[in-house]
């Protein structure tokens, strides 16, 4: 299967470009469709974050409800109330400290810093999944599909561009017959690199479109098996909104 790159202002074909097209335009239409999603300027959510990342980096595990709010356009997401009432945090990927969690593992502690610039990128990546597919820069390409009991789940696996922030630079979506996200693969390049399959579930809908309630992360085995006796991340979602912004 061949790579594409999409733009969705004059895809530049390659081999296999029909197929990548195809999967794509049946993703996002299933999740509310891109030329909606493009009118809208924000999209919000409140996150209620635990797993066992969280101690391992040294932080609080205390599930805190938060908002987050990201724009469409481009990566940036603002937190108000970001772990305490009178803070807020904003995220841009003008701001790299990519460069200090080099020599990291998964039991690296974390400060205010890191977290934060985790917690920028990971956030505006899910509230924004898939319609950042269809953003200039970003290369898509179909890869073999995931058997999970039953159902086999078509793949897409997304090439970033260095100017977004993400886990790692490629990931893989999984999506099921209905073609909505199911699964989500990367590594944690800034916890060494971690392999991890984060699955998504309890979809609901909100101003038009289709996000995953729950995501529950956990590292890659064997045969890119979850192990699931050892839960990372679990992150519940509520309260979704897509919006504009006042002109």
């Amino acid at each position: 299967m061949g790579l594409v790159t999409h733009n969705y202002a004059g895809q530049d074909a390659g081999p296999g470009a029909d197929q990548e097209v195809e999967l794509l335009d049946l993703v996002l239409q299933a999740h509310g469709g891109i030329e909606r999603w493009r009118t809208f300027d924000t999209v919000r959510a409140t996150f209620v974050s635990s797993g066992g990342l969280l101690p391992l980096k040294g932080l609080d595990v205390t599930p805190k409800p938060s908002e987050a709010v990201a724009t469409i356009r481009e990566e940036s997401l603002r937190i108000d109330g970001y772990r305490r009432p009178d803070w807020r945090m904003r995220f841009t990927p003008d701001t790299n400290p990519r460069e200090s969690f080099v020599g990291h593992t998964l039991a690296t502690a974390w400060d205010l810093i890191h977290v934060a610039y985790f917690n920028g990128y990971a956030r505006w990546t899910y509230l924004t999944t898939p319609f950042f597919m269809a953003m200039p820069g970003f290369s898509v390409t179909e890869i073999e599909p995931w058997k999970e009991g039953s159902e086999i789940w078509r793949g897409l696996r997304v090439r970033f561009p260095p100017s977004i922030a993400s886990h790692s630079t490629e990931q893989e979506f999984y999506f099921g017959p209905d073609h909505l996200l199911r699964r989500h693969d990367y590594r944690l390049e800034i916890g060494g690199g971690v392999p991890i399959a984060q699955y998504v579930h309890d979809i609901v809908e909100a101003d038009g479109f289709r996000f995953p309630s729950k995501r529950r992360a956990f590292p890659r085995g064997p045969g890119s098996k979850p192990i699931r006796d050892l839960l990372l991340i679990s992150i519940d979602l509520s309260d979704f909104h897509v919006e504009k912004s006042a002109r």
